[in-house]
This record gives structure tokens, C-alpha cells and sequence, in this order.
């Protein structure tokens, strides 16, 4: 058999780690590895942990699996990209040892930090003209002044930070690398200008610049497999690492999202909605992140913190499987009787929720049953990121199409209730783990590169990137209308009940 030219696209998340082979003259996935790993269990609430070292067993895990099940030799493979959840703060010392588990994207303990930064700034519409971005506690800056406050001896031994994909970029090459679009979500960047906002940073401490790695675009590689790791993985050493970028920024490539007019929705433990834009785009509210992207351009993002994590904490608590779950859900009729769920089950970012929890507003008799609790999580972590859908739309940026991914995206009564809440077709992709595919993606770009070619990633996209027509779900206007109302409802119980939320996070904190 001759020797294949392969990709490997890496995705790190909060639950598992997965791994892709893929061809890079067609495009098809060769073989897939995956591993599972928890949060550091018995931290403080609001606190959201693990450790980096987490992440690098589970990578060297995922891609021998995906090797393996792809045949492939270790000189088919020719360039790497990781993909990594985002906004996570991963502290080394000057050794290049990491200090202490890495805070997580989930983890809200940093809420007075995150107001100490925005005042230190001027306040939100200063903090909003300096850096794009609200400074809210999923990202990176307030872990860091959180670090300082908290653990000053940790913080005294800082040298470098990293992000979560950046750390296994690391571990692959011994380079401390940052591109744009994953350091754009660290509220420590102008994202206009694509550059540190001495600011902001001088804001946590006069000396972390010079912790901060330089920020270097996309199509510049990280480096080049390292011996040490390539024994560890079995591959040859000086094979290409690409830039890679946050979760967001690879599922943008894997979904196809490189051009404008293409909305993305990950239906994961978080949901994310974004889109690809050639200039920035600026919420003056703050609610949606004026995010770059990893291609050199920009990536407007709303992301709520409760998707899957809901739906599979009730479909736990019924003891029910993945189709039975959906089959119950679909017993209840679209609205669930009046059942609705605000859905801030661990806090919530969009909208800035920091002390919400859930709610299930509408219990009765008629609606206290397994089909109406089903469907109305389904529905209630929907019509939440159709918050952030909405506010997309009021900025210019408005979804005809959204290309769904993720763990929800695979239910097809989902994919309607999707549908009916957006009032948009919703698609699906035949490769459906976009993160670890446009990880690759962006690998072959980078790779193809370097060899001289005049590529762009767009082109790359529109030849691999395929739609599952099968899967496609449109609009019911009755539906459509039900939710609108549901809509309103949730919006505005979420608005009264927020100074309940702060009062009982006071209450459980004692």
C-alpha cells in the first residue's frame, strides 16, 4: 500500500479528549481515539478545576487509539492541530512546570476579580472600548488577578500563561505559542487592533506582559514535534504543529464557518453559537465576545454554560438512555405544556448570571412527568442561546442556516426544537466532531503552506466540509409562534429573579 499524507486533529474538552485521523488528499476520517477524564472532584462552589497533565495523558491516549484504528505509520502523518476549550489558565514556572491545576472556562469563583479588572479599566464602556470584550469570570484575566489575590506564593513562581490548547501545544514542541483567536478570549487582548491591551494587563500585575507568550497569527505554525513527545505518541519527530486555537475557533473550520453568512451552534456541555465576520464586531452591552477567529479574521460569539449538562442531568435522574430520553421527550407537546426551564444550572455567561441556578418554572400536576421535564430541558437550554442568537442578529449577523454540532445536534427532536426556537434551518455535518476536524483542517492549511502553496482556508473548507442533507430540519410555523411566547417568558423570568439568585448564592455560601 502507498504511503498516505495524514492529519491529526486533536479536541481537548472538559469531559474527554478526542483524536482524528484524517486523509489529507480526501478529506475522509481514517480512524478516531478518544478519552474521558473528570473535574478535580470536592473544590469550594463556583470552582472549576483539572490538570493540565489531565489533558496530555488523554491526548497521547486518544491519538495512539485513532492511529491504530487507522493503520497508519508514523511517518504518514504529517502535520497535527489541537483544538482546546477555551479561556482556561494553565500557570507554568520558568522550568515549564505547571504551578497548579488549571481554572476552567466553567469556573465563576472569579466574579470579584472580574469587577476589580472592569473598575481598574474605567468601567464597561471603557473596558468595552480597551479591549472589545467584557472582563467576565469564564475568562482567563480574572483567574489570573484570582491567582494573585488567592495563592500569592503560586502566583510568585509565574513565568509563563498558557491556554488550555496552547499547554498541549507546548507539550508537543517546547514552544510557548498564543495565536489570536484562542488569546482573544482571555480579556486581555484589543481585538481590533489584535494585539495585548497593556491595560488590562497592567491591571492584574505591572509585570505580566512579559509572561504573556507573543500573540502570532494563524497560519504561523506552533512548531514541530518534539522527540521526547513523538516517542511518547509514536510518531516521527518534526512533524508540523499548526497554531490550533480555541474549541470555538476549530469548530468554525470543521463546520465550514470561513466565510460570512454561516451561523455555527454547538450543542455541548456549553452551547456556543458564532459566526465568521471580516471586521470585528463590538456589542456595546457587552453580551456578545468580539472574538478573533483562527483564520486571521474575527468571530462574534454568544456561549451559554448549560447545554448537556442539563439534559443529562434529567435524563440521569429518570434513568433513561440516550433514545429512550428522546422518546420520552417527544410524548410532550412543543411549549411542554407551559414547563420551562431557566437553565443556569452552574451560573451563566450570556447573559452575565454569575449567581444563577435552575429553574423549573410551571410545575402542575399535568406537566410533573417525565416527558414534560424531558422536553422542556431540551427546550429551555435552546431558547437560551436563542438569547444570544437574537442579540447576533440586532448587530448585523443573521442566521438563515445554522450549521449544528455537538452532542444535541445528533437528536433529531432536538434538531426540530432547534429549528422551530432559531426559525431557521438547521443542518448537520457528516463529519460531526468539528473541533477535532477543523483542527486537522487548519493542520492541512498550515502544512500545505509551508510547502509554498497559495491556499486559502476557505478553499480547503468548501472541499471537505459536507452537509448531512438527511438530518435537515426547517421550521413549523405553530411551533415557531409557541416558542416566541416561551421566549419572552424566560427572558423575563430571568430578569426578576436575579436578585433572588445573588441571596441564595450568599445563603449556600455560608
Amino acid at each position: 500500500m502507498a504511503q498516505r499524507t495524514l492529519l491529526l486533529g486533536i479536541d481537548s474538552g472538559t469531559q474527554s479528549t478526542k483524536a482524528l485521523v484524517v486523509d489529507a488528499k480526501s478529506g475522509k476520517v481514517l480512524g478516531a481515539g478518544s478519552s474521558a477524564y473528570d473535574l478535580i472532584p470536592g473544590l469550594p462552589a463556583g470552582a472549576k478545576e483539572q490538570h493540565p497533565h489531565t489533558w496530555r495523558e488523554a491526548t497521547a491516549k486518544a491519538i495512539r487509539a485513532a492511529l491504530k484504528e487507522a493503520k497508519a505509520g508514523a511517518g504518514e502523518v504529517v502535520a497535527i492541530g489541537v483544538s482546546g476549550q477555551q479561556h482556561g489558565f494553565v500557570p507554568l514556572d520558568k522550568s515549564g512546570e505547571v504551578i497548579r491545576p488549571a481554572k476552567l472556562w466553567c469556573d465563576t469563583a472569579t466574579a470579584a476579580e472580574c469587577e476589580e479588572i472592569t473598575a481598574a479599566l474605567g468601567g464597561p464602556k471603557a473596558t468595552l472600548k480597551a479591549t472589545g470584550n467584557a472582563v467576565l469570570p469564564g475568562f482567563t484575566a480574572g483567574k489570573i488577578l484570582w491567582l494573585k489575590k488567592h495563592e500569592p506564593k503560586n502566583f510568585a513562581k509565574l513565568a509563563t500563561v498558557l491556554l488550555p490548547h496552547d499547554y498541549l501545544n507546548f507539550w508537543l514542541t517546547g514552544n510557548a505559542f498564543m495565536e489570536y483567536g484562542d488569546a482573544s478570549g482571555t480579556a486581555l487582548m484589543d481585538v481590533c487592533k489584535r494585539r495585548w491591551c497593556e491595560a488590562a494587563v497592567k491591571a492584574i500585575d505591572a509585570d505580566l506582559l512579559g509572561k504573556l507568550p507573543k500573540l502570532s497569527s494563524s497560519e504561523v505554525p506552533a512548531g514541530q514535534l518534539s522527540a521526547a513527545t513523538a516517542k511518547a505518541l509514536g510518531l516521527n519527530p518534526g512533524v508540523l504543529v499548526s497554531a490550533g486555537g480555541g474549541d470555538n475557533m476549530m469548530g468554525a473550520i470543521g463546520t465550514g464557518n470561513t466565510r460570512e453568512g454561516v451561523v455555527t451552534a454547538s450543542f455541548g456541555t456549553s452551547g456556543t453559537i458564532y459566526a465568521c465576520a471580516e471586521k470585528p464586531v463590538v456589542d456595546p452591552r457587552g453580551e456578545i465576545a468580539a472574538f478573533c477567529d483562527s483564520t486571521n479574521r474575527w468571530l462574534p460569539l454568544l456561549c451559554t454554560m448549560n447545554v448537556t449538562v442539563a439534559t443529562e442531568m434529567v435524563r440521569r435522574d429518570f434513568e433513561l438512555d440516550h433514545a429512550a430520553f428522546e422518546k420520552t421527550a417527544a410524548k410532550a407537546p412543543a411549549g411542554s405544556d407551559g414547563l420551562l426551564l431557566l437553565p443556569y444550572l452552574e451560573g451563566e455567561r450570556t447573559p452575565n448570571v454569575p449567581d444563577g441556578t435552575g429553574v423549573f418554572f410551571g410545575v402542575r400536576p399535568k406537566t410533573f412527568a417525565a416527558a414534560h421535564y424531558a422536553r422542556a430541558t431540551m427546550e429551555g437550554v435552546t431558547l437560551g442561546m436563542n438569547y444570544g442568537l437574537r442579540r447576533l442578529a440586532e448587530l448585523g449577523v443573521k442566521a438563515t442556516q445554522v450549521r449544528a454540532t455537538g452532542g444535541g445536534a445528533k437528536s433529531k427532536l432536538w434538531r426540530q426544537i432547534m429549528a422551530d426556537v432559531f426559525n431557521a434551518e438547521v443542518v448537520t455535518l457528516k463529519v460531526s466532531e468539528g473541533a477535532a476536524y477543523g483542527a486537522a483542517l487548519q493542520a492541512l492549511w498550515s502544512w500545505r503552506l509551508s510547502k509554498g502553496e497559495k491556499v486559502s482556508i476557505a478553499d480547503i473548507t468548501d472541499q471537505f466540509v459536507t452537509l448531512n442533507k438527511a438530518e435537515t430540519a426547517v421550521p413549523n410555523a405553530k411551533a415557531v409562534a409557541t416558542y416566541a411566547e416561551l421566549q419572552a417568558l424566560q427572558d423575563e423570568l430571568s430578569r426578576s429573579l436575579r436578585p433572588a439568585f445573588a441571596k441564595h448564592r450568599a445563603l449556600v455560601s455560608r
